[in-house]
């Protein structure tokens, strides 16, 4: 039976593939599974592109600076070396973008940089405590979100992560409650021009599950609600990676891409195990072409943190990342 709480428009999938209700990755939770709207997803718009041949194209390609964040450039650094390397766009950490802002740097000003680099800022990473039970707590974590969107926005991005910080180490999160806090979060967002994906972090306590994640998008009952995934993530929290067959193009925007070795075990695995896309066992093929079939648009965005990848300069680590993902796309496409 479907709980009452769930409409009928939750049941209707947007990718187009109708009324289903069937279960999420295997694991305790077992919920029927939905995207947003038919009529917020299909194609996103041309102009987050900027080129006529890019928005035609299943997939987007975005350096998150984080994959090169051991060589401690300046944020404007980065952004050329984004440019430089080919990207599409590039995925800055808030930190930077604060950084940039206390040395005396306008924002504006960095905004006109990376257009004028072509570029996009496509997401943009941060780790205010939104889902947290402390409702001051939780205030804070949203008026943190509120600076970190404006400086977003102010820089030309259209979205933020909104990762489970502050709710790691303790099982529990009650996730209608968690979708509640989300929605707020989301109408915050609306004032503010920039869209919060709830992020999966796989060794998290909680929201470590494409269907945790989905669960509170879902219940949030906002139409603009949506996920980050990560395949190293979805690996770590032990998600069955056929679930994204079940995403729409609004369900998932940008998904971090990476990929992983046999060993260490899934168990022992941790973030600085990633592994350029092709390079390990993840099943990159099938993911890429069900989020293909889907009805694609998708913003691949490079992030991993391996330390043995840093003895190169940053541009060459920046092209590598952009030449591992369109091999893996080229593969996808055989």
């Amino acid at each position: 039976m479907i709980p009452d709480s769930f409409s009928r428009r939750q049941l209707l999938f947007a990718a187009g593939a109708g009324a289903i209700a069937v279960s999420m990755d295997s694991g305790n939770l077992s919920t029927p599974a939905a995207a947003a709207e038919a009529g917020a997803a299909g194609t996103r718009e041309a102009g987050a592109t900027g080129t006529k041949d890019a928005a035609a194209a299943p997939f987007r390609y975005c350096l998150n600076t984080g994959t090169i964040r051991g060589y401690k450039l300046a944020l404007a650094d980065e952004v050329d070396a984004a440019a430089k390397a080919g990207y599409h766009g590039i995925e800055p950490w808030i930190s930077s973008i604060h950084n940039h802002a206390k040395s005396g740097g306008a924002l504006k000003d960095l905004a006109k940089r990376i257009s004028d680099a072509g570029l996009t800022v496509e997401s943009a990473i941060g780790f205010g405590k939104w889902a947290v039970d402390d409702d001051a707590e939780r205030a804070k974590g949203l008026e943190e979100f509120k600076r970190d969107m404006d400086a977003v926005a102010q820089i030309g991005g259209k979205r933020i992560a909104a990762p489970p910080s502050g709710v790691n180490s303790k099982e529990g999160l009650d996730l209608i409650k968690a979708a509640a806090r989300y929605r707020a979060l989301l109408e915050l967002g609306d004032t503010m021009g920039v869209t919060p994906q709830v992020e999966i972090w796989g060794a998290s306590k909680n929201l470590n599950r494409l269907s945790s994640a989905m669960v509170v998008a879902l219940e949030s009952g906002h139409p603009k609600a949506c996920i980050l995934p990560d395949v190293f993530h979805l690996y770590k929290g032990g998600s069955d990676f056929n679930g994204i067959k079940l995403l729409s193009p609004q369900a998932v925007q940008v998904l971090h891409m990476n990929d992983y070795p046999a060993n260490p075990p899934r168990e022992k695995a941790n973030d600085g195990d990633r592994i350029w896309p092709g390079d390990g066992i993840a099943p990159l093929t099938q993911i890429l072409r069900d989020l293909r079939a889907n009805g694609g648009g998708t913003v691949l965005s490079i992030e991993l943190f391996n330390q043995s990848y840093w003895k190169q300069d940053a541009l060459t680590t920046a092209k590598t990342g952009l030449e591992k993902m369109k091999a893996a796309v080229q593969k996808a496409n055989g």
